[in-house]
């Protein structure tokens, strides 16, 4: 009888080391093709990095590629930038707040462009002034002095639309939108613009002067042929003309 019982135990105590056998190889085996794992996709994202590294190109596409593709989903809506060709271009000046709407109709009086579109633009400065912690009346003397209003205009130097944004040096931020000819877009126009001021401000310690030097490309000169001054007085115009002041339709 004692001798079964211990042929018994024997037999149990050798099962139990078979099956912690049996566990310990699956346990290496998962541990091996696990790091195996991690290794590959290590090695593969490092080699990605390098392509695209090399090739600054393939990182252009991917990316465009991967904004029109969250874009058609409707992913994030929240903070990712709308397409502005779905966007109302002008508006009906009546909807717009009092302040608003003076200041539009003063400005399409003085630089000859219609109120509609212009509307548009004032409301989406007061949107722009929000998020960027900029007075919405610098963003509208900005335009002012930088296009008069005209969406179209290129300078010499490759300066693009309303605000006159070096399309070619911020093209990343134009990506979102859709590439580098949106920036004949009024409204991405405007927030590109509006990005790259307070960028500049922030940068300069919050110094609005010195932003707007930075911003004409005036950074550490000491001459900025007047764009400062002209910028400022036309804020300061706005300024009254929004308190409902009648303010003379001086240039710029």
């Amino acid at each position: 009888m004692l001798f079964s019982t211990f042929i018994l135990m024997i037999k149990r105590c050798t099962w139990c080391q078979y099956c912690r056998n049996i566990l310990s190889d699956i346990a290496n085996g998962l541990f091996i093709v696990t790091h195996s794992g991690l290794a590959m996709v290590g090695l593969t994202a490092a080699a990605l990095v390098l392509a695209l590294w090399l090739k600054p190109a393939w990182l252009h596409e991917a990316e465009n590629e991967l904004f029109n593709f969250l874009r058609e989903r409707q992913v994030l809506l929240s903070w990712w930038p709308s397409n502005t060709a779905e966007r109302a271009t002008a508006v009906d000046l009546q909807s717009l707040p009092r302040q608003q709407a003076l200041v539009a109709e003063w400005l399409a009086r003085k630089y000859h462009v219609a109120p509609e579109p212009l509307g548009a633009l004032v409301a989406e400065a007061h949107v722009l002034a929000k998020k960027s912690k900029l007075a919405p009346h610098l963003i509208m003397a900005v335009m002012a002095i930088e296009s008069n209003f005209h969406p179209y205009v290129q300078s010499p130097v490759g300066a693009q639309g309303l605000m006159q944004v070096m399309t070619q040096v911020h093209a990343r931020r134009y990506a979102a939108y859709g590439g580098n000819l949106a920036a004949f877009d009024p409204i991405t126009n405007l927030r590109v613009g509006v990005a790259v001021l307070a960028d500049a401000i922030k940068l300069k310690g919050g110094s609005v002067e010195e932003g707007l030097k930075s911003y004409l490309g005036a950074d550490g000169q000491a001459d900025d042929g007047g764009y400062v001054a002209k910028v400022l007085a036309e804020r300061a115009r706005l300024d009254q003309v929004a308190t409902g002041v009648k303010v003379a339709l001086t240039s710029p």
